[in-house]
């Protein structure tokens, strides 16, 4: 088939597919808290923590989507039927109807979410592993592959947030969410335009069970039925926000109990190690996606409200300002893959768990930033926007220290036959900080009673409080990261002939292993 760039070119129809897929999933992000409170007309409370409850539905059920695959269905088969289960959901959301709580349009609006949500199940988790499976375990282009595929993620992210979000706060929501929908069905269209170029990658690893019948109809179909029968579960747990946290715990105790005493009785010492430190790295995980997902929710109603937004005269719709973070990734991506290349040469790169302190703390630091020049301006006067500016090229810079990070180690130390599960236990932790994150964002919604000025201080005292938490747990991976190193046994990964979900992206080295040692292994 060729290559593109040295890459295969089943890369870039991966590539294509999830920036389109991302276009439409942050567009309709860019956009959400603000139709939550300005079309629905909720609270600032009551809508953070729908955000916070669906933010946390899109990332746990890539854990039910990674394991349907891994057992059956196959990735590419999993990421193509949640492709479509997307397209429905964004569709919908451009049926908004006459606004308030009363209306039939807004059962509508939930099954929209229900759909986007289990279609992300699908797809979030599979097409990371299939990038994986193009290379070999140890094949030096795997950096750079995940590389182009996060820039690509994105680039869609960027394009997204600035055009449905101009066009919803423009031109009307259904304007905005239509976009998005049009985004899906274009990355649908590439998924299946491309599947020549994955080079039979991502089949189904029990093809003979999914033909087999069951109650008439085959093992397959029963699956993609199962799945719209989740869709109405999904309709109703996203209505009553307390059932996720329920969820998020009972499943989350599962699962964690699951991965462990699988390490501890299935594996061998070293296998059990690494997923020990991967265990590590996803808690460290959960506090990250707390505080940085306060982007979409409760830093999108600060920008609107209380941010001076006008630039060279021109003043600017809040919900671009969501392209900032996939901005700074598409700038900076490929100086940070450049920057860990260049340390790892020289035995100089940090270890993950360092990274993941470095990631915390610019966190926290950030926050930082955005408080002082606030508290600076004056509690009852804009905020100047280049602070806006600041605070996510911190969480950026951060993010860039922890999430390509952790989903290399997710997909390079995990067992192959564990591939999709941590992966998705990996998006899990993003589930319960996405949970958190509402919380915390419904804190800075709290009732003031006071005015601008007071709204505007609450918020600020909730940023610094968080900031001071994530600058010390931040330390705390700096001061824990040789232990992490020690457990993630690096010096003996080998090839084992398989595929099946080994990645990486921004430690082709991981923790100072000697190019050359790791090459000859």
């Amino acid at each position: 088939m060729g290559t593109i760039l040295g890459h295969p070119k089943g890369l870039f129809v991966l590539f294509f597919a999830e920036m389109w897929e991302r276009f439409s999933y942050y567009g309709m992000r860019a956009l959400l808290i603000f139709y939550l409170v300005q079309h629905w007309m909720f609270s600032d409370q009551a809508a953070s923590m729908i955000y916070g409850a669906y933010g946390a539905l899109v990332y746990i059920t890539p854990v039910i989507g990674g394991y349907l695959a891994d057992r059956w269905l196959g990735q590419r088969k999993a990421v193509l039927f949640g492709a479509v289960l997307l397209s429905f959901g964004h569709l919908l959301m451009a049926v908004e109807g006459d606004g308030g709580q009363d209306g039939a349009a807004i059962s509508i609006f939930w099954l929209a979410l229900a759909f986007i949500i289990v279609g992300s199940g699908f797809l979030k988790a599979n097409i990371s592993v299939i990038v994986g499976q193009l290379y070999p375990r140890t094949d030096v282009r795997r950096d750079g592959a995940y590389t182009i595929f996060y820039m690509g993620i994105n680039l869609g992210a960027a394009l997204g947030a600035i055009i449905a979000g101009y066009l919803g706060q423009t031109y009307g929501w259904s304007y905005g969410f239509g976009a998005a929908g049009i985004g899906m069905l274009l990355g649908l269209f590439v998924f299946v335009w491309g599947k020549p170029y994955l080079l039979g990658r991502g089949e189904s690893p029990a093809p003979e069970k999914l033909t087999q019948r069951v109650g008439g109809i085959s093992f397959e179909w029963l699956l993609y039925a199962l799945s719209f029968l989740a869709v109405g579960l999904v309709w109703l747990m996203i209505q009553f926000q307390e059932l996720v946290g329920t969820l998020l715990g009972i499943s989350g105790a599962l699962l964690v109990g699951y991965v462990l005493y699988t390490a501890v009785a299935k594996l061998s010492r070293e296998d059990r190690d690494r997923i020990f430190a991967v265990m590590v790295l996803i808690f460290g995980s959960i506090l990250f996606w707390s505080l940085f997902e306060q982007a979409g929710s409760s830093l999108n109603l600060f920008t609107d409200r209380h941010v001076n937004r006008e630039i060279f005269g021109i003043e600017i719709k809040a919900a671009i300002f969501q392209s900032l973070n996939a901005i700074y990734i598409v700038l900076l991506a490929p100086l940070f893959a450049g920057l860990w290349i260049a340390l790892g040469r020289r035995g100089l790169e940090p270890s993950a768990g360092a990274k993941f302190g470095l990631g915390l703390i610019q966190l926290g630091v950030g926050f930082f930033v955005l408080v002082a020049g606030a508290e600076a301006a004056g509690l009852g006067v804009p905020t100047p926007v280049i602070y806006i500016f600041l605070i996510y090229l911190l969480h950026t810079t951060g993010e860039l220290c922890l999430s390509p990070v952790g989903l290399s180690a997710m997909n390079r130390l995990a067992p192959t036959h564990m591939a999709s599960l941590i992966m998705g236990t990996w998006f899990f932790a993003s589930a319960a900080g996405n949970f958190a994150a509402g919380l915390i964002a419904a804190a800075t919604g709290a009732d003031h009673g006071g005015g601008e000025g007071a709204a505007k201080e609450v918020v600020l005292g909730v940023y610094s409080n968080v900031g001071w938490v994530a600058i010390a747990v931040g330390i705390g991976f700096l001061v824990i990261s040789p232990l992490i190193r020690r457990l993630m046994h690096l010096d003996t990964l080998k090839d084992d002939g398989a595929l099946a979900g080994a990645g990486e992206i921004g430690e082709p080295q991981a923790a100072g292993i000697n190019t050359a040692a790791e090459t000859r292994s």
